[in-house]
């Protein structure tokens, strides 16, 4: 059974009340069957919006999407979104129903769900109802689709993505039919907005079987980030990978926490090697500046997600980064933090970490005890709060001006300063960054 939240309960209560069907249904009872705390509840009704309406007399409603049956309906201070049973008409550019009938059966509501997984229903004491073999489904951890695959990715080809994530994130198979649809479908993508895809692909890649899904359904992800293709396959021949540069990608992904950035970083920090490529007489394969050439393709691919310029830097910056050995030494990662910062610098071994156990086992354990080390050196550096910005000098530009600078003087003896600090060849004492400075312009 399952424990159904009281302010649910009131509201299935008063719809009740009023002599409608009232069931809470989706991903509340998904969750709630797989023993996890659901993120919302929504439930479903044989009452239109309008009748809604007068059983939540006195509540204050929303009217939410109230063209297709949704009205959201604040019980004890939380928001519930609440839809009318209906059927949906055709849909317009694989995506929205362009009408919906409102119905008063619970099962011609359900038949129109997306996955078995989501189309069960439980009353308000946490008895379950189940058309679809929804439950089985969940026992055996397969997606598959309501009915007719191939229809179900044709009404709303983002279903595609989503069967994808719910695979990721729950660390479930989908079943063959609905698997061999999502491959004959994939075109359809095209049709969905990118925002709505990178949302998608963004929970996909942060889910628990993400390198599985990514390597298994491949061609799929090609179809949004084409980009990708020409590392299917693309041997290394280098004495430190075992895997093509696509494998090596998904591994990696796994390898590093459950974080969008991180996972991002991790899902595009190679896709310039194909390009970038050459192979000695014996053909070992060497990659130099692919780094720099995927920090460039991953700029076009997140520019084309209309992805946010905070989060599309940060990645950027570990791409480019991801490949820099910098030897273990105070002042190295001194000078790397003041150029990013501490959790930039943490996030990056991150980075080096999971790249490294995506590779072979060459050297493995050389690379990782380096990488502890440089993480023993920047925690100390961070708790020292040791000066790593021009802000954290003792002496200012008005110190600057004081001893007769002006203009670009000013900044860049402030940056000379800096540096010196990070190196530990000057201390960051206001007297002596002082006389430095002035025995530099006399």
């Amino acid at each position: 059974m399952i424990q159904v939240p009281d302010y649910v309960v009131k509201a299935i209560e008063l719809l009740e009340k009023g002599g409608f069907e009232a069931y809470c249904v989706g991903g509340c009872v998904r969750d709630s069957l797989l023993g996890c705390e659901p993120s919302d509840w929504d439930v479903c009704t044989s009452a239109t919006p309008e009748e809604m309406k007068v059983c939540f007399e006195g509540l204050r409603t929303i009217d939410t999407g109230i063209r297709h049956g949704t009205l959201t309906v604040i019980v004890d201070r939380n928001p519930l979104e609440i839809t009318t049973y209906r059927t949906d008409g055709a849909y317009a550019s694989h995506r929205r129903p362009v009408s919906v009938n409102f119905i008063r059966e619970l099962s011609g509501d359900i038949s129109r769900r997306d996955f078995t997984v989501n189309a069960m229903c439980c009353d308000k004491n946490g008895a379950v109802t189940d058309m679809f073999g929804g439950t089985e489904d969940l026992s055996r951890k397969i997606i598959r689709c309501v009915g007719d695959p191939e229809e179900r990715f044709e009404e709303d080809a983002l279903r595609i993505m989503r069967a994808l994530r719910f695979a990721s994130t729950l660390s479930f198979e989908i079943e063959k039919e609905t698997a061999d649809a999502l491959f004959s479908k994939k075109n359809l993508l095209e049709y969905i907005s990118v925002e709505r895809v990178f949302s998608e692909l963004k929970k996909l890649i942060c889910g628990r079987n993400a390198a599985k899904v990514l390597d298994d359904y491949k061609e799929i992800i090609a179809s949004v980030i084409p980009e990708i293709t020409p590392c299917f396959g693309f041997e290394q021949h280098n004495v430190h990978h075992c895997y093509d540069v696509w494998t090596h990608i998904v591994k990696s992904v796994g390898n590093v926490r459950k974080d969008e950035r991180l996972r991002l970083a991790m899902l595009f920090h190679d896709i310039g090697k194909p390009s970038m490529a050459r192979f000695d007489e014996d053909g070992t394969g060497h990659f130099k500046g692919h780094q720099i050439k995927s920090a460039e393709m991953l700029t076009e691919i997140l520019d084309r997600f209309h992805c946010d310029n905070a989060t599309l830097a940060y990645v950027r910056d570990l791409v480019i980064e991801h490949d820099n050995r910098i030897p273990i030494a105070r002042k190295n990662v001194k000078r790397f933090m003041a150029k990013h910062s501490f959790d930039f610098f943490m996030d990056y071994l991150e980075v080096r970490r999971a790249d490294t156990m995506a590779q072979s086992d060459y050297l493995r354990q050389e690379k990782l005890d380096e990488l502890e080390k440089l993480a023993m050196i920047a925690v100390e550096v961070n708790n020292e709060n040791c000066c790593l910005k021009v802000t954290d000098l003792a002496v200012d530009g008005k110190d600057m001006i004081s001893l007769g600078m002006s203009g670009r003087q000013i900044g860049a003896m402030l940056q000379r300063l800096l540096d010196l600090v990070v190196d530990d060849k000057l201390e960051n004492d206001r007297n002596v960054l002082l006389e430095y400075a002035k025995e530099r312009i006399r």
